[in-house]
């Protein structure tokens, strides 16, 4: 990357700060672009989930691999919760998204509570032998008492796909029929879900996987206790990334616990952080980390800077962490900060091999917060920060009350957040489509390929605030 006019500005860079100048290209269609990271993770486009509790888990881990990207479990979750986490996301179909199962005997208040949480809205009914028989939707609990067993609404003549079809073929299927969705079947077992977009996205995307095939799931484990443990733990229960996590990354006890680490897991992908300096940079890579995460501060329900003065724009962090670790040969992942596909793509620019976010979300059927109702009827999900007086209360829930109570006085991060669902974009597919189309052209506006080309070919420009603010859509007319 280089700057236009090859001007480097004085002072540090937000990604409002700046915009990308389009150059002499030869890559004419999206579809030529290449996302897959250069980091060595696995990861087919540049997306990974922060590890924070009401985002990240297992539906949102199995359905951001599916299409490319990897989820962080958080370090909160005890480990033999998220070892049986980490399963369930490595049992999951790499292609079809995982149905919910309900009993005929089951009443419509289960079946409710489970089929918001995906974003094929439907609920798959199975005998004893796991046998399908039958259907059901939000729509077909219209008019019945909330304690209806389910065998007395279901829709028993259910169209299935089997999973030898084409993707294509599917798809057409499902347009004829005019369906959004079927379960998959092979023989009686079945599979999975399938929806109409869902086939094309996978004609679109390139799952996340392991070497065995399996979907990639990250685990994060804090610089306190027995790292050692932890990340034995998180090993033996086949978590494909390890991050080391901790607001202040440069420090003495992150050197250590790395380290450690690194001894405890001599073959482990390790990222580490966070960091916005190239020393910090250089100091965790040498102390044993692949990857370094950069960002203190930007994230939507961090409130470090405005209680401690401390951070970094986060451009400026990225550019100057990314070109540290490449004179090493490692990488950053750029955490935080990003509110819509152009930061994402300003992140990648800058250096990082993957950008990381959580807030952006945190409104969809798959993280991990309990979907609620506005008194209009809006739904939405409560978010926060993970240095907050909720997470505090999360974290320290074995300790004495007059410790617990301590460390909730000194608290970072809100404690409540309310991130209403789209309607248009409810899934975190949805969102993924967003952002990969915005990179994607990024990437044809640089002539770039790939991510390595993206970084080598993009001139970014330095603007005003007015300037930012011109390049915004106006949706009603001015």
């Amino acid at each position: 990357m280089r700057f236009l006019h090859d001007v480097t500005p004085p002072y540090d860079l937000t990604y409002n700060d700046v915009f990308m100048v389009p150059s002499n290209s030869n890559v004419t269609s999206r579809m030529d672009v290449d996302l897959t990271t250069p980091d060595g993770v696995g990861t087919t486009i540049p997306l990974v989930v922060a590890n924070m509790t009401a985002i990240a888990g297992r539906r949102m881990a199995e359905t951001v691999a599916r299409r490319g990207g990897i989820v962080v479990i958080p370090q909160d979750i005890p480990l033999d919760i998220a070892a049986k986490t980490i399963a369930k996301v490595k049992a999951s179909d790499p292609v079809y998204d995982t149905p919910i199962k309900l009993s005929p005997t089951d009443i419509i208040q289960t079946a409710e509570a489970l089929i918001v949480k995906r974003a094929h809205g439907a609920g798959l009914v199975v005998d004893e032998d796991g046998k399908l028989v039958g259907i059901v939707t939000d729509s077909d609990f219209d008019g019945f008492d909330r304690f209806t067993q389910l065998h007395n609404i279901m829709r028993r003549e259910v169209i299935t796909v089997d999973p030898s079809r084409s993707m294509h073929d599917i798809f057409n299927m499902l347009d004829a029929e005019r369906l959004s969705f079927a379960p998959v079947t092979e023989g009686e077992v079945l599979r999975g879900v399938i929806t109409k977009k869902g086939a094309l996205r996978s004609t679109l995307y390139k799952p996340a996987l392991d070497a065995s095939g399996k979907l990639l799931v990250g685990l994060a484990v804090g610089i306190n206790g027995d790292v050692g443990a932890k990340v034995r733990g998180a090993v033996e229960a086949q978590a494909d990334v390890i991050v080391i996590d901790t607001a202040h990354g440069h420090q003495g006890k992150m050197m250590s616990a790395l380290a450690t680490a690194r001894a405890a897991a001599p073959g482990a992908i390790i990222v580490a952080g966070n960091i916005v300096t190239a020393q910090g940079v250089r100091d965790l890579i040498n102390a044993g980390a692949d990857i370094v995460k950069v960002g203190v501060g930007p994230g939507a329900m961090c409130t470090t800077r405005m209680m401690t003065g401390v951070g970094r724009p986060q451009f400026s962090a990225v550019y100057e962490c990314a070109a540290a670790a490449r004179t090493m040969g490692k990488h950053v992942w750029a955490d935080g900060g990003v509110r819509h596909p152009r930061d994402v793509a300003l992140a990648l620019a800058a250096g990082a091999s993957n950008v990381m976010f959580g807030s952006w979300l945190a409104g969809t059927y798959e993280s991990t917060a309990e979907m609620k109702q506005t008194a209009d009827g809006r739904l939405y999900k409560e978010s926060f920060g993970m240095a907050s007086n909720r997470a505090v209360k999360g974290r320290t829930v074995q300790e004495s009350a007059f410790d617990r109570a301590r460390k909730e006085i000194f608290e970072e991060g809100i404690s409540t957040s309310r991130m209403y669902i789209d309607s248009n974009r409810p899934g975190v597919e949805d969102i993924i489509d967003d952002i990969v189309a915005g990179v994607r052209s990024s990437c044809t506006y640089a002539g770039a390929a790939s991510i390595k080309e993206f970084h080598e070919r993009a001139v970014v420009g330095v603007q005003s605030s007015a300037g930012y603010e011109e390049g915004r859509s106006i949706p009603t007319s001015w």
